[in-house]
């Protein structure tokens, strides 16, 4: 059995106890890992795609170790003009390693989990409005100029971070 399946943005053919690379992701080392996003399941002559995705279907691993990827070199060179860059990288990676691929009937817990860090977001986003009669200093000019149309202050196009937090006051 084998799955196509969908991590940090790549697409891998996944198989039971097979080892990856993968590009960094935020776990811890020994933590388990569920992906979703399961396009393709094969098991012997039966295929199962899915339309982007499989419901229920899921991929879970293990993460091993994070580590940095070779070096590659980027060597930039415009001949005659005396112009060279030279720069480095080294990606960041997660291995991980393949315990189980479940083909139906799991519950999607990624999912929950990126829809609460939404609602915390768009609370984050309200919590400016409440806390600025409290510290105008640390908010941003965009949120003070906001602040400001909000409250029909006239002018605040060419006023600097100072100044709208005395109109402020």
């Amino acid at each position: 059995m084998y799955a196509i399946v969908e991590i940090a943005g790549q697409q891998f053919k996944v198989k039971k106890d097979q080892k990856l690379f993968v590009h960094r992701l935020q776990e811890d080392e020994g933590k388990q890992v569920a992906f979703d996003n399961v396009l393709l399941l094969a098991d012997g002559d039966k295929v199962t795609v899915g339309a982007p995705a499989i419901d229920g279907a899921q991929v879970g691993a293990k993460v091993l170790k994070h580590l940095k990827g070779d070096k590659v070199i980027v060597f930039k060179k415009k001949r005659r003009k005396g112009y060279r860059v030279k720069n480095g990288h080294r990606q960041a990676l997660t291995e991980i390693q393949i315990e189980n691929i479940i083909a139906s009937g799991a519950k999607k817990a990624a999912k929950a989990k990126v829809e609460s860090n939404k609602a915390t977001k768009q609370e984050n986003k309200a919590a400016p409005a409440v806390e600025a009669s409290q510290d105008l200093s640390k908010m941003t000019v965009a949120e003070l100029k906001e602040l400001a149309k909000s409250k029909g202050i006239s002018g605040i196009s060419g006023m600097k971070k100072a100044d709208l937090i005395a109109a402020l006051s």
